[in-house]
């Protein structure tokens, strides 16, 4: 193409395959991870409904209230089911170098739960 002044003017495209997929790889990672968490969710909402599975967890969760015991369970369960949408939801959206730190962060917090439930629960 020409313009008035006699100069060629250049449109060039490039082929970018990545352009726009963002929200699908968001999906696809909230697909796995729900996937991931089907059987605990489904047994933290078992715990939640059903108060006399209080009984099964000797020690320290049996002298609980009830009313406390369906409350944990309901929040883990709540918890749990907005999982796959918040993993999904930061793939799409976050920086590879943000997803990196938030799952260093997530990674320490879950040692360290792990840690301090193996000291003060067992």
């Amino acid at each position: 193409m020409t313009s008035k002044g006699g100069q060629g003017t250049k449109h060039q495209e490039t082929l970018d395959l990545g352009e726009g997929k963002s929200g699908l790889w968001g999906a696809l990672a909230g697909l796995i991870v729900a996937a991931l968490i089907a059987v605990p969710l489904s047994a933290a909402f078992a715990f939640a409904t059903h108060p006399h599975s209080q009984q099964l967890f000797g020690g320290r969760l049996e002298e609980a209230s009830a009313g406390g015991y369906q409350a944990f369970w309901w929040i883990v369960t709540i918890l749990l089911a907005a999982l796959p949408f918040l993993v999904g939801f930061g793939v799409a959206k976050l920086s590879a170098r943000s997803l990196v730190i938030v799952g260093a962060i997530v990674i320490i917090f879950v040692v360290l739960i792990v840690i301090l439930g193996q000291l003060f629960v067992f």
